[in-house]
């Protein structure tokens, strides 16, 4: 799955929705390089939907995590529950 745009507070839930979907039908990876603005809900998400993933038996790579991400995953000291491929930069 790719998630692309901005993602943060003001449209969080319909992308948590399409992250649902994706990992329901069997996604095992999703794509952040296309993210262009963020905020702690996007880390919220993926925290959601690596949990989703874990209840249904499977893993979600993350690939192309973007800096600030990682930064806000280091801040709150959950950096290490996110299982990136990739990072972007």
């Amino acid at each position: 799955m790719l998630v692309s745009g901005p993602v943060t507070l003001a449209n969080v839930s319909q992308v948590l929705d399409e992250g649902y979907a994706a990992i329901r039908d069997g996604a095992g990876a999703i794509d952040l390089a296309g993210v262009t603005e963020l905020d702690s809900s996007l880390l919220a998400m993926l925290l959601a939907w690596l949990r989703a993933a874990a209840q249904a038996g499977r893993t979600l790579r993350l690939d192309n995590l973007p800096g600030g991400l990682i930064t806000l995953a280091q801040l709150y000291g959950v950096d290490e529950l996110l299982p990136a491929a990739h990072t972007k930069h």
